[in-house]
């Protein structure tokens, strides 16, 4: 079973790409999605321990763990140190659930998969990129977003160009949702036609 890891840097349209690829019925394991399940179940009290006061309602405030950690970005280590092996825990169960169906490929949406050396656990990296200016523009168009918050968040991302020279492929969503589709067809095409040559005997 080959197993892709789609990232990108923020605002580079990495979810939309990921649903373009479910829709072309490639089984996706959104990583964002789980961290938000995690937030509002197991994670919460772990959390809230690490981070007393962040926890409302049974579930994790993400605005206000947001604010601690831009006062404090030392803390981004505690919570990734929380967070990460219950996502690793999902995804493992995901993979087990996708290999027992017989699917062919899967798709592991990882944002951070270079900051966290996720590479080394997929088969093919697909990268998803546009225009630093588009970016930028999608990014500070979110609610609660600043241009502080956006700095922060770029900080501890894999710089852009530094993702495209090590992707296998790349989805330029620099133009339409239509374009960014036909690209993503094209990559399930090429990845289908290398998997029945052999090429990844060992995925």
């Amino acid at each position: 079973m080959l197993k892709i890891g789609l990232t990108g840097s923020i605002g580079m349209g990495k979810s939309t790409a990921a649903k373009l690829f479910a829709d072309a019925g490639i089984p996706v394991n959104d990583s964002d999605a789980v961290v938000h399940d995690l937030y509002a179940g197991e994670a919460a009290p772990l959390v809230n321990a690490a981070f007393p006061g962040t926890m409302k309602d049974g579930a994790v405030d993400r605005r206000e763990l947001g604010r601690r950690l831009s006062v404090h970005p030392d803390g981004f280590q505690r919570l990734e140190a929380i967070v990460h092996p219950l996502v690793r825990k999902r995804e493992t169960e995901f993979l087990e659930r996708q290999r027992a169906a017989g699917a062919d490929m899967v798709l592991l949406d990882i944002p951070l998969l270079f900051e966290t050396g996720a590479e080394a656990r997929v088969d093919i990296v697909v990268v998803v990129s546009t225009d630093p200016q588009i970016q930028r523009q999608r990014v500070l168009a979110r609610p609660d977003m600043t241009e502080e918050k956006f700095d922060m968040i770029l900080s501890r991302q894999t710089p852009d160009a530094e993702k495209r020279r090590r992707a296998d492929y790349l989805i330029d969503t620099s133009h339409s949702i239509a374009a960014t589709r036909e690209r993503v067809l094209e990559i399930v095409a090429d990845l289908k036609t290398r998997i029945a040559k052999g090429d990844f005997r060992n995925a």
